[in-house]
């Protein structure tokens, strides 16, 4: 349908047993551009006529003609070279043979046919046109381009599949054209030798994955018809397409057709007639409709009297009249548009902008796609249009193109090297750079590189990318268009230079970012410090027991949801839960007491969690481990008692009584520990000490009811 402007039915010709009869049969059904069926004869008179000197070459000639209009580049290009060879006399075997070996993308061998043509015919510009545009075609290839085309193979038959178009408004239901089985009638068309065409749906899910094309419901498709290239409004219940009927014995061309959506089917289709006579409805072709998003204009394609070239299509526009309800006669859309070959396959985007494929503006090869911007905000007039160049463009013919709404993705129509069969549909993208999304990080008490950080970047696009920080603590990342990030920071295998282990990153310092609406270019750079794992102990909010006992009082389950969320966010971490009292009471009794309060702490977290039992050490230290301030001072009862203020003893013993916990080891491995959570606030205090000499706090304490109290927990570390 795309290269061949009439369809006429198959009629039958005399048959003569001779070459030469073959040959005038082939030539009569090569006339009327049945060209599957004439090449089936020019093969057959080869057979008998090898031995002709002059009907050998022009037999090859036609056989390259036949394979050229059918669109079998490799099949032309061979048959024209042998043409060549055997030294056939027309000079417009040269111009073809460069013309084929373009559209195979040979272009340093199609420059040298093309040379040999302009030697023969310096006057015919052609030559020129195919010498520049293989030029120019090696220079864009070499060009960096960020559009990317992709087979959409659920989508394709080894027959033709092209001129997609969005059937609905939520854009993930496709109508296209089809040779494939199981159309209307399944007959064989003599012009392709393949099935007529047919427009069939498909509906792609959430999954990414295509039903199975199905011919649309209705009163649109045929029998012994080509329905082809169609346009489907924005609401989806309106469809124009383009209907090439056959009928026996009479000289039938393309007509664009229009049907209403009614229910799950389209109804019955009418003609448009553009207020033109029957005569020239019959006499040219009209095909490839695209209507405007507000349905005021179309555009089409049609070798109709006005035509720049005369054998070859333009587009034409016509406007709709609301009053009446019709389209009004079709304007010729001029030079800046049109040139004299073949101008076809409009699509006009919600921006106004619009695309086309031409063969005459000089492109990679065959029909390439050219994009024209609307110049005017009141009148429907476009700029001088530009080729798409590679990849939207091949070296074969590329045409039938939709964008998926104002995004810059959607739909085309090639038969470049990969396609499943002759025409397929292409999915193409454009992939907007943003410079690598640069992670540091480091150690927030030494502020060294940390190595081997796990580093994981979160869209909601539903991706999850994961990468290690370096020697020096840092990553890079990939970012997507259109997209919101999460950025966490595991301390899960993470090792300063020295050995040092760390948590992971708190929850209020997650980074986030994101690239929606956002253009090129912009950087993102994030620092973040991770605490290291420390011999410690480790404060956290006080847990509060009832006087004298180990019992938990409710407030203090919050205390430990907090431990609780710091093992999920830490799956490595075995930790030891130690409880301290003061010196009051004897040593016996506060070894217990704390031995108990610390076991309560460690079967919450197991009974009522869920944490597994290897991954806590219940230890009650009693009065054993007095405090060690800053200067040295460890807090002993010979220390208190010799202060003389009753509030200085009694403060003092408040830092004493103490619930910490600190990391036994960090190489714990449980297959069945639960899936990470939210990053939890981890932080590693500055400023305490214990009896060992490290730094601990000396700030004030929240009293518990019986005198004993966990330390006041900081404010968490912030980047």
């Amino acid at each position: 349908m795309k290269r061949v402007p009439l369809f006429l039915c198959l009629f039958l010709i005399p048959l003569f047993t001779s070459a030469q009869g073959k040959m005038h049969q082939a030539d009569q059904a090569f006339d009327v551009q049945q060209y599957y069926l004439a090449l089936q004869i020019y093969k057959s008179a080869y057979a008998q006529n090898q031995k002709s000197k002059n009907e050998v070459p022009r037999n090859y000639f036609q056989q390259a003609e036949c394979y050229r209009m059918i669109s079998q580049w490799n099949n032309a290009e061979a048959y024209y070279q042998k043409a060549i060879k055997a030294k056939y006399s027309d000079d417009r075997v040269w111009l073809y043979a460069a013309q084929m070996r373009q559209m195979n993308g040979e272009y340093l061998l199609a420059i040298d046919d093309f040379n040999k043509y302009k030697l023969l015919v310096p006057s015919a510009p052609a030559a020129d046109v195919g010498i520049k545009a293989c030029s120019q075609a090696l220079d864009w290839l070499k060009e960096p381009n960020r559009w990317h085309v992709e087979n959409e193979v659920q989508l394709n038959s080894k027959a033709n599949d092209f001129c997609p178009a969005f059937s609905n408004r939520k854009h993930n239901a496709l109508i296209f054209s089809s040779k494939r089985d199981g159309q209307t009638g399944s007959k064989i068309d003599p012009i392709s030798g393949g099935q007529y065409s047919d427009l069939f749906e498909a509906m792609i899910g959430q999954n990414g994955k295509w039903s199975t094309p199905a011919t649309i419901q209705g009163n649109v498709n045929m029998p012994f018809a080509n329905d082809g290239a169609s346009c489907i409004t924005k609401n989806g219940n309106h469809i124009f397409f383009t209907k090439c009927d056959q009928e026996k014995k009479k000289y039938v061309t393309c007509k664009i057709f229009y049907a209403q959506k009614q229910g799950n089917n389209w109804g019955v289709p009418e003609m448009i007639d553009f207020g033109l006579d029957a005569a020239t409805l019959d006499s040219f072709n009209f095909r490839h409709p695209a209507v405007s998003v507000n349905e005021e204009v179309m555009v089409f394609s049609s070798d109709m009297s006005g035509t720049t070239g005369n054998e070859h299509s333009d587009l034409w526009i016509s406007t709709f009249d609301k009053k009446t309800k019709t389209w009004g006669k079709p304007v010729n859309m001029g030079k800046q548009i049109n040139t004299t070959e073949r101008e076809a396959f409009p699509y006009i985007a919600e921006d106004g902008s619009l695309y086309f494929s031409s063969d005459g503006l000089g492109g990679m090869g065959g029909l390439d796609i050219y994009h024209a911007a609307k110049t005017s905000e009141t009148k429907w007039q476009w700029g001088t249009p530009e080729n798409m160049k590679s990849p939207i463009n091949s070296p074969a013919d590329d045409f039938g193109i939709v964008f998926d709404g104002k995004q810059k993705k959607g739909y085309l129509t090639s038969n470049r090297q990969g396609t499943k069969g002759a025409d397929d549909i292409w999915r193409f993208y454009y992939e907007i750079y943003y410079p690598p999304l640069l992670i540091d990080v480091h150690d927030c008490r030494n502020n060294v590189g940390v190595k081997n950080a796990l580093v994981e970047l979160v869209g909601n696009d539903g991706s999850t990318v994961r990468s290690f920080s370096d020697e020096n603590g840092q990553c890079n990342f990939k970012l997507k268009e259109n997209v919101n990030y999460i950025i966490n920071v595991l301390g899960d295998s993470a090792r300063s230079k020295n050995a040092q282990s760390y948590f992971s990153l708190p929850e209020n310092e997650k980074g986030r970012l994101t690239t929606v609406g956002l253009t090129e270019n912009k950087s993102f750079n994030y620092d973040f410090c991770l605490p290291p794992i420390v011999p410690d102990e480790i404060k956290f909010p006080a847990v509060l027991y009832d006087v004298d006992k180990a019992t938990l009082r409710p407030e203090s389950k919050d205390s430990l949801n907090y431990l609780y969320q710091i093992l999920i966010d830490n799956p490595n971490l075995v930790i030891e839960l130690g409880a301290h009292t003061d010196c009051r009471g004897s040593a016996e009794h506060n070894r217990d007491l704390s031995q108990r309060r610390a076991q309560a702490c460690v079967d919450y977290l197991v009974n009522e969690k869920g944490i597994s039992k290897d991954r806590l050490v219940a230890k009650g230290y009693g009065e054993d481990r007095p405090l060690k301030l800053s200067d040295g001072t460890v807090l002993t009862e010979k220390y208190i008692n010799s202060k003389k203020s009753k509030k200085d003893q009694e403060a003092l013993h408040q830092l004493n009584r103490r619930t910490v916990f600190h990391v036994v080891r960090t190489n714990y491995v449980d297959p069945k520990s639960p899936t990470r959570g939210l990053i939890a606030p981890v932080t590693v205090k500055k400023g305490y000490f214990d009896e060992s000499g490290d730094e601990v706090s000396d700030e004030s304490q929240t009293p518990e009811s019986d005198g004993e109290a966990s330390p006041k927990v900081p404010a968490p570390h912030q980047k």
